[in-house]
């Protein structure tokens, strides 16, 4: 809510970026919502968390939306600022306003198309082998289907759009060393994208994997809700703190360090073609 509130106060959001920063918050926002809905739940009947009700197909399905909605942001952030800084400027593509804007809207429709699956009819509310232990009445082939392939994107995508932004910073300042200019600036912006970059991906892995090693786990179980109670559902809560832990890092990993590195990569793109050019002539 601070994130967005001073987003809208500073009237930052005419910046690509800045819409995409909020977004973010708007969807952890909604991630902690859902999240205080199913503990509610939780608190006031714990069996329906447990054995599976229709009364829990809303909260997890708008649970699962705000996750998806948030892995979404944090590609497109990873994508935005790979494309800031990338060669392939030089085709004279500049992310704007507009494509921020459908990229939000794009990636909500995706994450409630995903994430909305069990309302409109991919459940198990009826007692059946496919039926989710952890999850229920989630089924595990939806679980499956929805869990995996995000979280390899969550994992793999960044990692490909850091790792390319900072080879593309140092293949920079190499280029000013042989121009015998200086690189600190260079050095600075590559040290920092360095550690936001390791920031970001411990925190996913800590976030996700168990959440995702519990999916794997559920699809492999083939014993009831008692024979696994209370200890798998111990664990579960947990992998729900830790994606909770997600929404209050995100905030300080993006907005407040990305910022800072989004106005330096922006002038080191403008600096960079004209000293090049420099040393060219």
């Amino acid at each position: 809510c601070t994130v967005i509130l001073t987003r809208l106060a500073t009237r930052d959001l005419h910046k690509p970026i800045s819409i995409l920063f909020c977004n973010l918050a708007v969807s952890d926002l909604f991630t902690s919502f859902s999240g205080f809905w199913i503990s509610m739940l939780f608190i006031t009947n714990p069996d329906i968390t447990i054995f599976g009700s229709r009364d829990m197909l809303a909260p997890y399905a708008l649970y699962t939306t705000s996750i998806l909605s948030t892995i979404y942001n944090l590609v497109s952030i990873g994508i935005e600022r790979y494309l800031a800084v990338a060669e392939s400027m030089r085709t004279r593509f500049r992310v704007a306003r507009s494509h921020s804007i459908a990229v939000v809207i794009g990636n909500w429709l995706l994450a409630f198309s995903l994430g909305c699956l069990p309302l409109l009819g991919w459940h198990c509310l009826q007692a059946g082998s496919s039926t989710s232990v952890l999850y229920s009445p989630f089924c595990v082939n939806y679980l499956v289907f929805v869990t995996l392939p995000n979280v390899l994107v969550a994992f793999l995508v960044p990692l490909f759009t850091y790792l390319r932004i900072i080879l593309i910073l140092r293949k920079r300042k190499l280029r000013m060393q042989a121009c015998g200019q200086a690189t600190g600036t260079y050095k600075s912006a590559e040290t920092q994208v360095a550690r936001t970059s390791i920031s970001i991906w411990l925190l996913a892995l800590v976030s996700y994997a168990p959440f995702s090693a519990g999916v794997i786990f559920d699809a492999a179980n083939r014993r009831c809700h008692a024979e696994l109670y209370p200890g798998v559902y111990i664990f579960r809560n947990c992998t729900a703190i830790l994606i909770t832990i997600t929404c209050l890092g995100n905030p300080l990993l993006y907005t407040l360090r990305l910022r800072e590195l989004g106005a330096k990569l922006k002038a080191l793109r403008g600096l960079s073609a004209n000293r090049v050019r420099a040393c060219a002539v």
